[in-house]
């Protein structure tokens, strides 16, 4: 190879000069690199968040101290590498570390509306299993092979990448790092202050789009559960109560106290119905429609006890709605975009409204049309006291919608149908799905019920009038549920609510009552309660039916009662929830009184009558099976086709020895066990 004379070797394979030249000139003195590769790797992250290079660059110009914060916090994990000699090798873990953080939130949005959060990786090996429901075969392989690539390439780095030669600043370096991490601590504090950045997430995806990615993963991370109050101490605890008020709560026989109890006979059934994403359209400003969208509902407001009801999040967020309005805790003083159904209630039981009604002698179900093990629920309800949940798993009869979501329509009679289940009074917690989002830009439906009149973007205009539909079909389905219990003989008490706004951006500014926050809620009844209004937060709503019917039963429905108006209420609430799940409970006597429930999952039994062989096929014959009953030996799930209720068909081959040992479980479609029937 002919060089010039003065020229040096642009690439040299025998001592890697091109590394060199790239340590000298950068890594040697790493700030200025460091910068540079935290902006690219931000905006990496944020294009793949935001499915668009364009709407990063409108977050970076609109909101850009959110950018900076987010590159500095990118940056200055970087800055770390200033105490390694290996600083290629350093660099190349920090990039690929962020870069899998984007990625991943990236491919998860594309299947799901909730970012990429810290318990998604705690949740890591249950989550291993599912990833063929989102990803090819095809994909995999690339994702395996792309992990062996990067394996390789930390090996070569390794070997062969050049380290930083002689003496190693360290105090100097460690000073540097100090710095840039308090610097990063002002600016976070500086951002929460001016509300340039949020520390509560109403929303954790409208979160990650406003606030940007890392810091908002790294709030999930950091910020977890309920701070130990200052000052926390049995005495205080106590003192926010009356004295012998909570001498009075304890007196009273709770679930797990094994004595028998006269119960009152004059008390209802009590249904609370949570509606997905349900708003009555009349709510929000500026929207034409060619009729009323949700007139029952409207109908219902203008004729029982109805209000506001401030739920904890938008467009996202159903079981935070719901655990609010089960336990009434607010879920404000835990994590930002924290679920306590996927952290703390997965291991500790915690008081709730069917505990509550359970030590009256209620049982206690909860539905959903939905798949039993979203949100951990199938394991969660267990540990807030009911007795069975029936999901979607558990259910004939289910159509879906465009968006292949549950329609409501199948829970009339699954409510009814829990209810004559048990002899006694019940207490059902009922959960809707077909409001889901997202709701499609382009026309799906051929002849919506309800049109939209007026709005120039045809996108927007679509996917209201596929919103409006399915609030119209789940009015009706509320007409039909009510039309059903005026016709029971025993008293009901139905509590409607929705769980938040739809996810169509709506800000305070749509909305006629000025707030994003709040839905309606109306508690109807076919026993003559009086008409009261007033408007509520979620956690306060199941402590208001109690006091309509004159129940003080369960510590935070009596504090809502009676304490409200304290100057501290939120300050106490807050040392309450703090003691009941995290603390000593000595609002409970130091005990813990409430145990988890064996809960059963579906209200109907299900059971195998027989196995026999047909025409070179088995057959299962008994009761209770749905589309989602599958023939099981042990763990392994064999190939089944629902034929009825009464009856599957295997699609394997089995030995006799294998027929005997058949079972018939309810597989949801991940392919988790979510029960089996002998």
């Amino acid at each position: 190879m002919f060089v010039y004379p003065d020229a040096k070797p642009v690439f040299d394979a025998r001592n890697a000069r091109n590394l060199h030249v790239i340590f000298e000139k950068y890594i040697k003195k790493p700030i200025v690199f460091c910068a540079a590769l935290a902006i690219l790797l931000n905006m990496i992250i944020e294009t793949a968040g935001r499915h668009s290079p364009v709407r990063m660059l409108e977050f970076m110009t609109g909101q850009p101290f959110a950018f900076f914060l987010n590159t500095l916090i990118i940056f200055s994990s970087l800055s770390t590498v200033l105490l390694f000699r290996r600083r290629i090798l350093a660099f190349a873990v920090w990039s690929l570390a962020w870069l899998t953080l984007g990625v991943a939130n990236g491919v998860i949005l594309s299947y799901r509306m909730t970012p990429f959060t810290m318990t998604d990786l705690s949740l890591l090996e249950s989550g291993l299993s599912v990833i063929p429901s989102y990803l090819s075969r095809l994909q995999i392989g690339f994702v395996l092979a792309a992990m062996v690539v990067a394996a390789l390439a930390f090996v070569l780095l390794f070997l062969f990448a050049p380290k930083k030669g002689g003496a190693m600043p360290r105090g100097k370096n460690i000073l540097a790092i100090v710095l840039i991490f308090a610097a990063l601590a002002a600016a976070t504090l500086v951002g929460t202050r001016v509300h340039a950045i949020g520390a509560v997430f109403g929303n954790l995806a409208y979160a990650y789009r406003d606030y940007g990615v890392p810091y908002c993963f790294l709030s999930t991370w950091l910020n977890t559960g309920i701070k130990r109050p200052f000052g926390y101490s049995e005495e205080n605890i106590r003192g926010i109560f009356d004295a012998g008020e909570l001498d009075a709560m304890s007196s009273r026989r709770l679930y797990s106290d094994a004595e028998a109890t006269a119960f009152p006979e004059n008390l209802p059934n009590i249904v609370f119905l949570q509606l997905e994403s349900f708003v009555d359209p009349v709510e929000i400003r500026g929207l034409s429609c060619s009729e009323e969208a949700a007139p029952w509902f409207h109908k219902l407001r203008g004729e029982f006890s109805s209000g506001y009801l401030t739920v904890p999040s938008i467009g996202a967020g159903t079981a935070n709605t719901e655990f609010e309005v089960l336990s009434g805790m607010s879920t404000k003083f835990f994590g930002p975009g924290e679920y306590p159904y996927k952290s703390i209630l997965r291991d500790v039981s915690c008081e709730s409204l069917a505990y509550n009604l359970k030590s009256l002698g209620y049982a206690a179900h909860a539905i959903h049309n939905h798949r039993g093990a979203f949100y951990n629920r199938n394991s969660v309800f267990a540990n807030l006291g009911f007795d069975t949940f029936t999901s979607l798993e558990y259910m004939n009869g289910v159509t879906l919608t465009p968006r292949n979501w549950a329609r409501d329509d199948v829970l009339p009679e699954q409510i009814t149908g829990a209810m004559d289940s048990t002899e006694g009074r019940d207490f059902v917690f009922a959960i809707s799905v077909q409001g889901h989002g997202s709701y499609p830009e382009e026309p799906v439906l051929e002849a919506p019920s309800v049109r939209v009149l007026g709005l120039a973007d045809e996108a927007r205009t679509n996917a209201f009038e596929y919103y409006l539909q399915q609030i119209r079909e789940m009015d009706d389905s509320l007409r039909r549920l009510t039309a059903d219990f005026a016709n029971r003989r025993e008293d009901i008490v139905l509590v409607l609510y929705g769980d938040h706004l739809p996810a169509l951006d709506l800000g305070d500014a749509d909305m006629v009552h000025g707030s994003s926050f709040e839905t309606e809620y109306v508690i109807w009844d076919n026993f003559g309660l009086e008409k009261e209004d007033k408007n509520l937060r979620a956690y306060q709503l199941a402590a208001e039916v109690e006091s309509r019917l004159g129940l003080t039963q369960g510590t935070l429905p009596v504090y809502h009662q009676n304490h409200a108006q304290d100057a501290r209420y939120l300050e106490n609430l807050k040392s309450l929830q703090y003691d009941m799940l995290y603390g000593d409970r000595y609002v409970y006597g130091g005990r813990m009184p409430f145990q988890r429930t064996a809960l059963r999952m579906g209200f109907s039994p299900i059971g195998i009558d027989e196995v026999l062989e047909a025409g070179g096929a088995h057959y299962i014959r008994g009761h209770g099976f749905t589309p989602y009953s599958k023939a099981t030996l042990g763990d392994r799930v064999l190939e089944t086709e629902f034929l009825s209720p009464g009856k599957i068909k295997l699609l394997e081959d089995v030995t006799p020895e294998e027929a005997a040992a058949l079972r018939v479980s309810q597989v949801e479609k991940r392919n988790e066990i979510l029960s089996t029937a002998e």
